[in-house]
């Protein structure tokens, strides 16, 4: 085939009516498109069947993740580019025009399909999750998605994370290393909770033992820290041992819905509550603020999206869906603080963090392209391209403010209504870090 990479580019920009604003490099070695720009590689065929077969961003990420589709250039810049598109159109299908209405749209979508080669499709990579079939956010099915995302290898996640094995936003005080901004974030954490000797914490979603370790070894707590992935509870306990903590701390696999031993003095809930899913998020609530002695805190950081003009018709993005998070959805900020309130909290204080999340998922591309090939042996090179996709697009989308993420302090007050402690506005900012 001749020049395909000007066909395609002629055919698109008649399909989507404007102009590309990236280049477009096809299989044949042809290259077509503003001069400068990244660079779309489309390394075979079967990236078009793929996009024809399920248009949209399915197809795409099929495409990417089998290793058809490819980004040469910066690649941050190549998904703004690719954002500004999207977004400025408005992304709504009602006001576009249909191919088969129009004669000059039918036409370049039939030589599309006579560009893409024989159908069928190829089956989808190997690393996509099936549609999962019952009712959402049951014990069994949460456990099976945490797997899905979690239980890939704690040598994989040492790439991405470096040591501090914290996988939620770091707070980025000064320009420093990742490390220190996560510790920053796990100190703040533990100065909002008031955290002080002999303090029972729950750390709900405890991850790889993070937050259980600092608030057990720099404030004396007593730590019970609950997690779904097995793999992240072993490598918890094993921290947790070499820290000489395990008197302190305690590490379930257990879903948070049977934690039953409460009261609590505090509650931490990092990076946990976007796997709940809205029909749950109540029960979430109800369950937490049972788990709280009256006056206890719970610190709830959550990422969030913006709110849309009709909530019903929310759905979660498809590639991660099917790759990055099974069932996972986000809320805006303030459903969830509605939410927290009508179970009986006290919200105290809301803090934005939206720009720390970008610059936390950049370091952390940059940790997973240092280590490419390694990160490749450990899982399989197309979870890898997941990852790469996944953090650098959600880096994009703070920046964009496109979601954001949130810290919401809030407070179990007794029953009389009174504060049940002395809460000064920000006191945790007279501290400062440790």
């Amino acid at each position: 085939m001749a020049d395909a990479a000007s066909r395609l580019t002629t055919i698109a920009e008649d399909l989507l009516g404007v102009p590309l604003p990236v280049r477009i490099r096809a299989w044949d070695g042809s290259e077509a498109g503003p001069p400068g720009a990244p660079v779309l590689v489309l390394r075979h065929r079967r990236a078009l069947r793929r996009m024809l077969w399920k248009p949209g961003e399915l197809g795409l990420a099929r495409a990417w993740v089998a290793g058809e589709l490819d980004v040469e250039g910066d690649l941050y810049e190549a998904l703004d580019r690719l954002a500004t598109f999207i977004w400025a159109r408005g992304g709504d299908a009602k006001d576009a025009v249909h191919p088969l209405r129009d004669p000059a749209l039918r036409a370049a979508a039939r030589e599309l399909v006579r560009i893409a080669g024989p159908w069928p499709p190829p089956p989808a990579p190997a690393e996509e999750v099936r549609r999962r079939t019952g009712p959402l956010h049951t014990k069994r099915r949460d456990k099976d998605a945490i797997s899905h995302h979690y239980d890939v290898g704690n040598d994989f996640y040492e790439l991405v994370l470096g040591p501090s094995m914290v996988y939620s936003c770091a707070y980025w005080t000064e320009d420093g290393t990742l490390e220190q901004a996560q510790a920053d974030k796990l100190d703040l954490i533990c100065r909002k909770l008031a955290l002080k000797e002999g303090d029972r914490l729950l750390d709900v979603g405890c991850g790889w033992g993070s937050m259980a370790i600092h608030a057990a070894r720099e404030y004396g707590a007593r730590v019970v820290g609950v997690t779904l992935s097995t793999e992240q509870a072993a490598y918890a306990r094993k921290r947790i041992a070499d820290e000489g903590l395990t008197d302190r701390i305690e590490i379930r696999v257990q879903d948070y819905r049977d934690v039953r031993d409460g009261p609590y003095d505090a509650i931490s809930s990092i990076g946990m509550a976007e796997h709940v899913g809205r029909v749950r998020y109540r029960e979430y609530a109800d369950d937490l603020y049972a788990l709280l002695k009256p006056g206890g805190r719970l610190l709830n950081h959550q990422i969030a999206r913006r709110p849309e003009p009709d909530e019903d018709a929310y759905r979660v993005d498809d590639f991660i869906d099917r790759y990055v998070f099974p069932d996972g959805e986000l809320a805006p900020i303030g459903r969830t603080v509605a939410t927290l309130e009508e179970a009986g909290f006290e919200v105290r204080d809301v803090e934005a963090i939206r720009e720390h999340y970008a610059l936390t998922l950049r370091r952390w591309v940059a940790n997973l392209e240092a280590n490419w090939a390694e990160a490749k042996r450990l899982t399989s090179p197309g979870r890898a391209r997941v990852w790469r996709l996944y953090m650098a697009a959600s880096a994009v989308s703070f920046e964009r403010n496109r979601i954001g993420v949130n810290q919401v302090l809030a407070v179990r007050t007794p029953a009389s209504g009174a504060s049940g402690t002395a809460l000064r506005t920000r006191e945790w900012r007279e501290t400062g870090a440790r």
